[in-house]
């Protein structure tokens, strides 16, 4: 602020310097005048180009500071909300808020700030001055000043509401191409690009409507405060030139008058500009604070005991009387459920009787509306969640890839994964010779959310990353749908080595996949309605002893 004020104070000693020069060749010519006032005028330019540029680049340099935090800070907080906040806020209008909101509040935060203060110090010191010299003109040239003021405090908050209609807008947009590209085979597959086509035209259609309407408001703004600027030089001039002609000022005076005048057009023009930027950072700053102002469900406490280091030897589970609400109805009800150190444990159950519930809570991917999870008898709410998490290798239902080479998503966090290890990995996945088949092995680039992998290539990834992190605890959730039945047994057999002493989760669909494990439970309508070995439930003669002779008829259909 120091550049700007000293840069703001030389620009207003240039008139001064004018009228001195003007008032001393009307008295009588003389070279050496000229040279001086000539020699000033070029070092108190020089002097306001200096400042002004140091005033450019650390008032800037700032609000791309400011930028880079907030954008840190903003990211980082969406990487900590739960899953509840993404089924409120639609990807295209996060990003929205992260990017064109967050470019508004810097243009707010950089030039806005600058702007709003040199024109500001501009005015008073420019004013001033007038003032000092002839009051009398200096008033009548402000006349229309509260008009200036009235019309852009008019504008700033029509334009402040038209903005936050268009960046509501621009979320929608932003939105539906996100749905779009990522949606895309489906779309084709159903022949709908014509009519996605045209929802977005019509969409787009909105927005250019939104921005025609703002267009036409910052036309109208512009224009009318040029013509109340006019109004004030018309006034300068009138009446200026009437006391110059009966001697009440001088000519310096007077021109120095007129350049003060020209000083002034740009601090007015400058507010109408920073007003819109104002209204529009503003506008933006409050979208970006509704997401800051989101609250993530899971959240370590205060003091978090801390957990054993990380070991291959399992951990000790238990849910006690746990219950899961969802909106749309209750997921889980009073389950009770041991998971000794070291075993494998399977659950199975009808699509929607909440297993994937059940094993979302072990990572604290959800906390349990009643009751509570125990990891080696301490309630897993008592842990930082980064913790936990960190000894758990999870294979949800829907594999996530992104898009890197397929040795960087094996190895996706564990930091300085050999080659090696990453190999090992794949191989126990199942994964190592359908690499050997890829041009680029382990560096081929599998693209968005594995695009180039098959529905089983993708899982066998998500596999080998649970295998590589060496986790106390892993969980595998309906991993091996799809896969076929001998790359299923392979993949066990496998597994069977990683698994042993180590506590394993399984929930599958087949029979075949949790036949071996130490205990079954099968899940109902949210409730354990059937638990023991493979051999015990078969003779129980419930659900899971149907779930089996079904599938061993399909098994004798195919072979037929």
């Amino acid at each position: 602020m120091g550049a700007l004020a000293v840069k703001d104070i030389l620009h207003a000693a240039l008139p001064l310097v004018i009228r001195d020069g003007v008032d001393s060749l009307t008295a009588g010519f003389r070279l050496e005048t000229i040279f001086r006032l000539a020699a000033l005028l070029i070092a108190l330019s020089i002097g306001k180009g200096i400042f002004q540029y140091w005033m450019r680049v650390i008032l800037i340099g700032i609000s791309r500071d400011i930028e880079y935090d907030l954008r840190n800070d903003l990211f980082s907080h969406l990487i900590g909300l739960s899953s509840n906040f993404y089924s409120r806020y639609r990807t295209g209008d996060i990003m929205a808020r992260s990017t064109n909101d967050l470019n508004a509040v810097r243009m707010m935060l950089g030039p806005g700030i600058m702007y709003w203060t040199e024109t500001t110090l501009t005015a008073m010191l420019t004013i001033g001055v007038m003032l000092s010299v002839d009051w009398k003109l200096a008033l009548l040239a402000l006349l229309p000043a509260p008009l200036v003021s009235f019309v852009v405090i008019w504008f700033g908050r029509r334009i402040h509401d038209r903005f936050e209609a268009i960046q509501k807008m621009f979320s929608e947009i932003s939105s539906q191409v996100q749905e779009n590209l990522s949606g895309v085979r489906v779309i084709r597959a159903y022949a709908q690009e014509t009519s996605e086509i045209r929802r977005f035209e019509v969409v787009n259609q909105d927005y250019i409507a939104q921005n025609i309407r703002l267009a036409r408001l910052s036309g109208l703004f512009m224009p009318l405060l040029q013509a109340l600027i006019g109004l004030t030089f018309l006034i300068v001039l009138w009446v200026g030139g009437y006391r110059l002609l009966s001697h009440h000022i001088s000519l310096g005076s007077f021109v120095m008058f007129n350049t003060y005048m020209g000083m002034l057009v740009w601090p007015m023009i400058a507010m109408g500009w920073v007003v819109n930027l104002m209204q529009r950072g503003r506008a933006s700053w409050d979208r970006i604070m509704e997401l800051l102002a989101e609250k993530p469900d899971i959240v370590a406490r205060r003091h978090p005991p801390t957990i054993l280091e990380a070991r291959s030897d399992g951990a000790a589970i238990e849910f006690r009387d746990v219950e899961v609400h969802y909106p749309a109805g209750k997921a889980l009800d009073g389950v009770n459920l041991k998971v000794p150190a070291g075993s494998t444990v399977a659950i199975v159950g009808h699509t929607g009787s909440g297993k994937s519930t059940l094993v979302s809570l072990i990572p604290r991917l959800l906390d349990p509306t009643h009751g509570f999870v125990t990891l080696d008898g301490v309630d897993l709410r008592d842990f930082d969640p980064s913790e936990v998490r960190s000894q758990i290798g999870f294979v949800p239902q829907e594999t996530f890839l992104f898009s890197a080479t397929l040795g960087e998503n094996i190895a996706w966090g564990v930091q300085g994964a050999s080659a090696d290890e990453v190999g090992r990995a794949a191989e126990l996945a199942g994964l190592s010779s359908d690499i050997a088949g890829f041009p680029e092995g382990y560096e081929t680039v599998i693209g968005e959310r594995g695009l180039t992998l098959s529905g089983g290539q993708k899982q066998r990834v998500a596999i080998a990353r649970a295998i590589l992190r060496n986790p106390r605890v892993l969980i595998l959730d309906d991993a091996l749908s799809s896969v076929d039945t001998l790359t299923e047994e392979r993949i066990l057999s496998a597994l069977s080595a990683i698994m042993h002493g180590r506590t394993t989760i399984l929930i599958s669909h087949r029979v075949s996949t949790v036949q071996n494990a130490d205990r079954i439970f099968v899940l109902e309508h949210g409730e354990i309605v059937e638990q023991g070995s493979h051999a015990e439930l078969i003779r129980t003669g419930g659900y899971y002893a149907d779930l089996y002779q079904k599938q061993l008829l399909e098994e004798e259909l195919e072979a037929i």
